[in-house]
């Protein structure tokens, strides 16, 4: 399977994951059949401008139809009430906000192996359901250190999103982003970071996510990312039963710990526990709640040579998570992991 249509299952995933939450969904009738017929034909159009701008072979006509859907996009987002319209057939990320205040559009455009672009907008609900839209410039390649700072939709590090969730504290409302990077020829990343509004518009980061309770300690950053071997698959995301943000804990398979396009899970996780406004870090979660040697090692993770064996890692990753989260109260069957491409 090429490398194209790879990412336009993991686009059909990401979407999945982003389902019209109850309140949204109960508002749909606001369109009016005439619009919503109108809708229908632009959503026919965007659906094959989306899949174009992905499978197209050459580098121009992928960024020509990525212009193409922009342009239409908008100008079916003008619609009256399109807020509540799902464009469920449109090959990009969609996700509406836990409390229906907005929704975050996500895709990425392709020059090469070596250049990978995010876009993005956000699409406010609006009292009279006229058009609130902020488009997102991915800035990321053009940024040394991503991790320190608070940025607007005119310097976002661009992710293609699957998770929001939404937290409050002191009456304010934090919405945290998860998604995933295409980022080079050799790793992809996952990023977490957390989104609020001032004066009605976004702003990306800020100092919350902390690493108080680690044994090394480490200055508090705007916003956090796992870098991976482009053939692993890293789990990274939100767990609701237990109100976590569950990651994989990577190493490097070669031994090779400046060179992140070696890094592949290893059967532990590391958590994320909001508390007091802050995510703080919880280093090797399942660790903490067994007892001194219960931890499960049911899979030698290493050869004779001492490599790494990167389909034992992942066995053992998803066991230990089924068997912790059992132990835990929670679920056998751990949410199903955002699929890469390969």
């Amino acid at each position: 399977m090429n490398r194209s249509l790879c990412f336009s299952l993991l686009i059909g995933v990401l979407s999945s994951a982003g389902l019209m939450p109850l309140q949204v969904s109960a508002q749909v009738q606001k369109i009016t059949p005439g619009f919503r017929a109108a809708l229908k034909m632009r959503e026919d159009t965007l659906k094959e401008y989306s899949r174009q701008m992905v499978m197209a072979q050459e580098p121009a006509e992928r960024f020509r139809y990525d212009s193409l859907f922009i342009r239409s996009f908008v100008r079916a987002l003008q619609f009256t009430n399109s807020f509540y319209y799902p464009f469920d057939s449109v090959n990009i990320s969609k996700l509406y906000a836990p409390d229906s205040a907005f929704r975050i559009f996500t895709w990425q455009a392709k020059k090469d192996e070596y250049v990978v672009m995010q876009r993005g907008a956000i699409q406010m609900r609006t009292p009279d359901g006229k058009l609130k839209l902020i488009p997102l410039h991915d800035q990321s390649m053009f940024t040394k250190n991503p991790m320190d700072s608070v940025r607007s939709n005119e310097n976002w590090i661009g992710a293609i999103y699957y998770k929001i969730i939404l937290k409050e504290y002191k009456g304010k409302k934090y919405y945290t982003l998860i998604g995933f990077d295409e980022f080079s020829v050799g790793s992809s990343k996952k990023w977490m970071e957390v989104l609020s509004f001032e004066n009605g518009q976004p702003v990306f980061g800020n100092p919350a996510i902390s690493f108080e309770d680690d044994e090394e300690k480490r200055k508090p950053q705007h916003r956090f990312s796992i870098e991976f071997k482009k053939e692993a698959k890293a789990f990274f995301n939100y767990d609701p039963e237990l109100d976590l943000i569950i990651v994989d804990h990577l190493i490097s398979e070669t031994d090779e710990p400046a060179r992140k396009n070696t890094y592949v899970p290893d059967g532990d996780y590391e958590a994320f526990k909001w508390k007091n406004g802050r995510w703080v870090h919880v280093t090797k979660f399942f660790n903490q709640k067994l007892k001194d040697g219960q931890f499960p090692t049911d899979a030698k993770i290493l050869d004779d040579a001492g490599k790494a064996d990167e389909q034992k890692l992942e066995e053992q990753s998803r066991k230990n998570y089924e068997k912790e989260r059992k132990k835990n109260g929670g679920s056998p069957t751990p949410p199903s992991p955002i699929k890469k491409k390969p």
